[in-house]
């Protein structure tokens, strides 16, 4: 049996996660401890149900929890240029969010599916025509 995984985009970085796996990514804009919804490119399901298309990717849901904020290592620049006494040196340390995937779900299950497409589709009301127009009535002298 297939395991179901999906694959998000965060931080314009593509992920392959499944449930219950963690993960480092560009930091996101909420607090620990709280619960984020990750953009879905694809979803592999059950057996070997695969969603791609934009319809089915609209039901697909991946949820992970926020666990801490942390910052990356420390990378260090140096830039050098011969014969000309230039020399610069910098560091950086990205800002990265540790997030755990609490949920991977294909979508709305076949019954709930059903029950939305037998509802009636409202109808819209008649079209208002504009007034006809009354010809001119020329007088007579």
């Amino acid at each position: 049996m297939n395991p179901m995984y999906a694959i998000v985009k965060t931080g314009g970085k593509q992920y392959r996660v499944e449930e219950g796996q963690t993960l480092l990514v560009e930091r996101l804009p909420v607090d620990e401890g709280a619960s984020v919804s990750l953009e879905t490119l694809m979803i592999r399901g059950e057996g070997d149900a695969i969603a791609m298309e934009a319809s089915e990717l609209t039901k697909a849901k991946v949820e992970a929890k926020v666990l801490a904020h942390e910052r990356g290592p420390k990378l260090r620049v140096a830039k050098f240029k011969p014969k000309r006494g230039y020399r610069n040196r910098n560091g950086h340390r990205q800002s990265l969010t540790r997030i755990e995937v609490t949920k991977v779900a294909l979508g709305a299950t076949k019954a709930a599916a059903a029950k939305t497409e037998d509802k009636p589709a409202a109808e819209k009301p008649a079209a208002k025509t504009p007034a006809a127009k009354t010809p001119a009535v020329e007088k007579e002298d």
